[in-house]
């Protein structure tokens, strides 16, 4: 059985969701707002997409903000990195996102 590595940068953050009053609302907030990410299950993501992640950058602009989603390939659209579910995870197991 593998045991948590405590002494890795950030392990003690916790995952919390953030929502308006006007209905913008991101899926995963990691920590005090340092990453962001939404969860899409299309195949491409459009900008309004980001409607929510753009309303938490308002209030929180050093995020990084990430969404996950079906799209092929990984890009950037207007400060978003969109990637495909399997990279993110890849990405994510290799402490890249974090």
């Amino acid at each position: 059985m593998q045991r948590r590595n405590d002494s890795l940068p950030y392990s003690d953050e916790k995952l919390t969701y953030w929502r308006t009053s006007g209905g913008y609302e991101v899926d995963c907030i990691v920590g005090a707002g340092r990453v962001a990410i939404e969860f899409k299950s299309c195949s491409e993501v459009k900008s309004r997409h980001s409607k929510g992640l753009k309303a938490f950058q308002e209030e929180f602009p050093q995020a990084r903000l990430v969404i996950v989603s079906l799209d092929k390939y990984k890009r950037v659209m207007n400060d978003v990195e969109i990637f495909p579910a399997t990279e993110f995870l890849s990405e994510l197991w290799k402490g890249r996102i974090l």
